[in-house]
């Protein structure tokens, strides 16, 4: 069974609704997978428990964020030595990031762990909830090999064309998970801790079952691993750091926004992060999307192809905006539904709608963003993304949301939001068009590339 895809070759639009077709899945069950958690901590323990979660799960998403920087790392690392056929390279780099990869997470989970009370004090914890928090946030530092694992096969597989396999895993640990969380929290009698046992226990069968489907299937060259060289190091560290920073900015980004938003009240704050929760799955499509290009323009530019890097782009900025449009159109339609789904009261349910309702359209010129990043992410160019993000949300998004608002009054934050969704994309495609990320060169030729 050949689920890798060579994207040097064949017909590109298909490629990429095949292969991002899994990734729009495997998103889909990754959010799954955090809801379910909330709502079995929630029902189980109470309102004290699930701010604990609430609390911890913060410092979780900033460590996970790094992990996606080095996964984003990885992805274009891995899939420009795919594109250049380079085994020796694919396997070396390969090496390298399981190494430093493993170095680091139980650098993180040792530290993490003895600093857990610090880290809860710095985010002002309530008292009530510190002990439970503490404990919850324990257990997933000591776990945290798994989930930097179960992230991290995920991407070799992708950046070698194989978007069907990772779903598989995915799709065991968020099963595991649905069944372990009511069985530690409340048949063992486990509590907090037990949802966090049932966590760091579903992601690590899920790695555990990966790696053994790897190797019997022989679908990645893993070799015994040794002490990478410094070239290699270098190189991961130079794209993983900035590619973290970008979450960072991201998250800094969305606090900024919420600032803007709470200065109307708590009903219209309790209307926008109802609205939030949807964006989180509308923009599903858009990121796996922008996953889809990046793999699939690391092989092109790998293998110096730079007409098909633009044909990617091309049908990845239509496939986008046809989607995207497509979903647009239904969050008009069904907003007051879809926001009705966490919120019963009128002020809140009326403001969430109307601000999806301004927002709908803006959501294909969101995700032009994610392609094109996506794209010039592929190769290498971290540092530019980084900065295209800082403008996005730090020149236009959080200013237009504040300049508007004060304007227009609550309005104003969904024609702020939808403005810059605009004219961020505008950006991205100049930058795209004319900026200098073609000329990014990952591999010296003494490193066999």
């Amino acid at each position: 069974m050949k689920k890798q895809h060579d994207f040097t070759q064949g017909n590109i639009l298909k490629q990429l609704i095949l292969f991002s077709g899994p990734i729009m899945l495997a998103n889909l069950l990754q959010t799954s997978y955090q809801v379910v958690d909330s709502l079995w901590v929630g029902n189980l323990l109470g309102a004290n428990a699930l701010g604990a979660v609430a609390v911890s799960s913060t410092i979780v998403f900033t460590v996970l964020s790094f992990v996606i920087g080095m996964n984003n790392a990885a992805l274009t690392i891995l899939s420009q030595q795919k594109g250049k056929n380079n085994a020796t390279g694919l396997k070396n780099y390969l090496n390298a990031f399981v190494v430093l990869l493993t170095i680091i997470s139980i650098g993180l989970g040792i530290a993490g762990f003895f600093l857990t009370d610090w880290l809860l004090s710095v985010l002002g914890t309530p008292e009530e909830m510190m002990g439970l928090a503490a404990s919850y946030l324990r257990i997933n530092f000591l776990g945290i090999l798994f989930l930097f694992g179960y992230n991290f096969i995920s991407t070799i597989l992708r950046s070698i064309g194989d978007s069907k396999t990772p779903l598989l895993f995915v799709v065991t640990a968020v099963c595991l998970n649905i069944i372990l969380d009511p069985l530690f929290i409340s048949y063992f009698g486990f509590g907090v801790e037990g949802a966090a046992y049932a966590t760091i226990l579903s992601q690590g069968i899920s790695f555990i079952v990966g790696l053994i489907f790897i190797f019997h299937r022989k679908l990645v060259p893993f070799t015994v691993p040794k002490l990478p060289q410094r070239h290699e190091i270098k190189l991961i560290l130079n794209l993983g750091i900035p590619s973290g920073l970008q979450m960072a900015v991201i998250s800094a980004g969305v606090a900024a926004i919420m600032s803007v938003v709470t200065g109307f009240g708590p009903s219209v704050v309790a209307g926008f992060s109802a609205a939030q929760r949807l964006d989180s799955l509308l923009m599903l499509p858009a990121h796996a999307l922008g996953t889809s290009v990046s793999s699939m323009a690391g092989q092109n530019i790998g293998s110096d192809d730079w007409g098909r890097v633009n044909k990617i782009a091309k049908y990845g900025v239509l496939y986008n905006f046809t989607i995207m449009l497509l979903v647009g159109f239904l969050v008009f339609l069904l907003a007051n539904y879809g926001i009705r789904l966490f919120i019963d009261d009128p002020q809140s349910s009326a403001f969430g709608t109307t601000y999806l309702q301004i927002i709908a359209f803006c959501y294909p010129f969101l995700g032009i963003n994610f392609i094109l990043n996506g794209i010039v992410r592929a190769a290498g160019a971290m540092y530019q993304v980084l900065a295209l993000n800082i403008l996005s949300f730090w020149v236009l998004r959080y200013p237009l949301t504040a300049f508007f608002s004060g304007m227009l009054g609550e309005t104003g934050i969904a024609i702020g939001m939808g403005s810059s969704f605009l004219i961020s994309s505008l950006v991205a495609y100049l930058y795209y068009r004319f900026g200098g990320w073609r000329k990014k060169e990952l591999f010296k030729k003494r490193h066999g590339g």
